[in-house]
């Protein structure tokens, strides 16, 4: 048996870890890496495995930077099986069809611009990303366990992060001996509105467990609705209009439904104009009404009763480009939440084109921004900054909420944690060296590793 780690190794992104046993290669996650490299160098190197050597892969969740090479990894070779809830297919089918449309789009600008370098190749196409769709197999259902191949068993556990979102247990026997290995995927925080808090095995050898922000708390859900509410207050009061830059994938549910309640409380006006920028965004809300078996209960009966828990008296969809382009003729009294929440990429881009430089307009961001995005440049202060071949100055007000992260903080994994009863060995990936560390103090470290890229262990 056998460990090996390809991706979110000293950092976050690019989710992608290998078993071996009993003659058999199984893939948990295949993702994007985002930041600094994006769909460039990194995501075009080899996998550091034979494609067409993988007999499966299993997958937690529909992020990109879980689910982003699936496409490239059937375009090399793959021809198994991708197992994942149903909830992650329908998610995933979406993501990787969008993921493709967008490196189409920038292969063509590139070759239409003539950058240097020459002519950029799109990673893969839609066709590729279709291919990948059909290799999806079985569903998986929350506790059930999936019988993999002989001495190779695997159970999806509620991971609490996205719709459908899954940790995955596998239990290995080769030669007699047996070893279960959870790989938590990324994990949600407790008490959110819209999904159930994390339900983890209580037993496991070996984890695999995320640490994006293993080194600090998020502030409190509360306090983090009414700084949201504030900042959109006092943007409107002085003429500006409020850009979100949303992961379309819970992170733009979750705020649509905050902005429903503030709305419904007084707390801003209902006749609030609201855009949803954001085709794929669009596409996941209405993936959320068809999966109630993965929500709260009480959300769950609201969408049975035939009822809308995302509607709002002036919320808009633009689904179309010249709907979006039409949006910069509103300079006022408006909240445009577009893609993507890192600012790699989308329609959010021309907005804040539009935006960063007005004073009255304000940016909220409201999820995790890797080492090297645009968000974190944004973030971290900068004064100026480049879109589209230009110097932008920013004077527009920054926002950065952190408690509507749909990761854990650090208190909620080591509750996460605690209950897999002390296993043997622990990996930490998928969290920056600094995360990492801090998260760590708390462990026994003869336990605790953190795997470089392509490393492989003996189980």
């Amino acid at each position: 048996m056998k460990i090996s780690f390809h991706g979110a190794a000293h950092e976050v992104t690019g989710s992608c870890h290998l078993v071996e046993c009993a003659g058999r290669k199984i893939l948990i996650d295949c993702g994007m890496f985002q930041g600094r490299s994006e769909l460039t160098e990194d995501n075009a190197a080899k996998f550091g495995f034979e494609p067409s050597e993988i007999d499966m892969v299993l997958l937690t969740h529909a992020h990109l930077d879980h689910c982003g090479r699936l496409p490239l990894l059937v375009k090399r070779g793959f021809k198994g099986e991708i197992i994942a809830t149903s909830a992650t297919r329908d998610l995933a089918r979406l993501v990787m069809l969008d993921a493709a449309h967008l490196q189409e789009e920038e292969a063509r600008r590139h070759h239409r611009h003539g950058r240097r370098g020459g002519s950029r190749e799109a990673l893969y196409d839609t066709m590729d990303a279709l291919d990948a769709v059909d290799r999806f197999g079985r569903n998986a259902t929350y506790r059930k366990t999936l019988s993999l191949f002989d001495g190779i068993e695997a159970t999806f556990f509620d991971a609490g992060h996205i719709l459908g979102s899954a940790s995955i247990r596998l239990d290995l026997t080769e030669h007699g001996r047996t070893r279960k290995v959870l790989f938590s995927g990324d994990l949600g925080p407790d008490n959110r509105p819209l999904l159930n808090d994390a339900d983890p095995p209580e037993d496991a050898d070996i984890v695999v467990m995320e640490t994006t922000y293993g080194e600090r708390d998020h502030r409190g859900l509360e306090a983090s609705i009414a700084e949201f509410l504030a900042a959109i207050r006092a943007t409107t009061g002085r003429g500006g209009n409020v850009i979100i830059p949303t992961f379309a994938l819970e992170r733009a549910q979750e705020l649509l439904w905050f902005l429903r309640e503030g709305m419904a409380s007084d707390e801003i006006e209902k006749s609030l104009r609201v855009f949803l920028d954001s085709p794929m965004a669009i596409s996941a809300t209405r993936i959320f009404a068809r999966h109630d078996e993965a929500l709260r209960p009480e959300l769950a009966e609201i969408i049975r009763k035939g009822r809308d828990p995302f509607q709002l008296p002036e919320l808009h969809f633009t689904r179309e480009t010249q709907d979006s382009i039409a949006l910069n003729e509103i300079r006022s009294g408006a909240v445009i939440m577009a893609g993507s929440g890192m600012c790699t990429g989308g329609r959010v881009r021309h907005h804040l084109r539009h935006h960063l430089a007005r004073s009255e307009s304000a940016v909220i961001f409201v999820g995790y921004a890797a080492e090297g995005t645009l968000a974190r440049i944004i973030v971290d202060g900068a004064k100026h900054v480049k879109l589209f071949g230009e110097e932008i100055p920013v004077r527009a007000q920054i926002h950065t909420i952190n408690g509507f992260s749909a990761h854990a903080d650090q208190s909620d994994l080591k509750r996460w944690l605690a209950r897999t009863r002390h296993p043997e060995k622990i990996f930490l990936v998928h969290g920056e060296k600094k995360s990492m560390e801090a998260f760590a103090k708390g462990l026994d470290p003869a336990k605790v590793v953190m795997p470089e890229l392509h490393q492989s262990f003996e189980l």
